[in-house]
C-alpha cells in the first residue's frame, strides 16, 4: 500500500492532482489507475501474452504436422488394405481353380475306381454263372443216366445187357462233357 502512496505522491507533485476519496473522485482516477497499470504491465503482460501467442502457434503448427502425418499413415494404411484385398482375391481365384483341379482329380479316381470294380465284379458274375451252368448240366447228366438206368432196367431184365447199353451210353455223353 505504501508503493501506491509514493506513486500519487509523485503524480501529485508533477502537477496532477489525485485525490484519493472514492466517491468524490471520478473517471478520471479510474482512467489514470488504467493508465498506470497499462504502462506498468505491459512488459509483463506483453511477454506473457507474446509466450502464450507462440506456444499456441507452435501448437497449432504440431497439429497441422500430426494430422499431415496421420493422413499420410490413412494413405499407406488405404494403399496396404487395396494390396491386401487384391490378395485376397488371387487366394480365392487360386483355391477356386484347385478346388476344381482337385475335384475332376477326384472324380476321375472315383471313375477309375468304380469302373475297376465294375469288371471284377463283372468277371465274378461271369464265373458264377460258369460255374452254376456246370453244376446245373452235371445235374442235368446226372438225372439223365438214372433214368437211363431206371428205364434200362424195366425194359432189360437181365444186368449183362442193362450194363452194355448204360456204358455205351456214358461213352457217347463222356465225349459231349468235355
Amino acid at each position: 500500500m505504501e508503493n501506491f502512496d509514493q506513486i500519487f505522491t509523485l503524480l501529485a507533485n508533477e502537477g496532477i492532482g489525485l485525490n484519493l476519496d472514492i466517491l468524490e473522485t471520478g473517471l478520471l482516477n479510474i482512467i489514470a489507475l488504467l493508465a498506470i497499470l497499462f504502462f506498468t504491465g505491459r512488459d509483463f503482460l506483453g511477454s506473457v501474452l507474446e509466450e502464450r501467442k507462440t506456444t499456441i502457434v507452435k501448437s497449432v503448427q504440431d497439429a497441422e504436422d500430426r494430422l499431415n502425418e496421420a493422413q499420410k499413415r490413412l494413405d499407406e494404411a488405404q494403399k496396404q488394405l487395396n494390396q491386401a484385398n487384391l490378395v485376397i482375391s488371387e487366394i480365392r481365384n487360386e483355391t477356386v481353380s484347385t478346388k476344381k483341379v482337385l475335384l475332376e482329380s477326384d472324380a476321375f479316381e472315383a471313375k477309375k475306381d468304380l469302373k475297376i470294380r465294375f469288371e471284377r465284379a463283372l468277371v465274378a458274375f461271369r464265373s458264377k454263372e460258369r460255374q452254376i451252368f456246370l453244376e446245373i448240366k452235371q445235374q442235368i447228366i446226372s438225372l439223365v443216366l438214372k433214368r437211363t438206368v431206371v428205364r434200362a432196367q424195366e425194359t432189360f431184365g437181365p444186368k449183362e445187357r442193362a450194363t452194355a447199353l448204360i456204358n455205351d451210353t456214358i461213352n457217347k455223353l463222356e465225349g459231349d462233357l468235355l
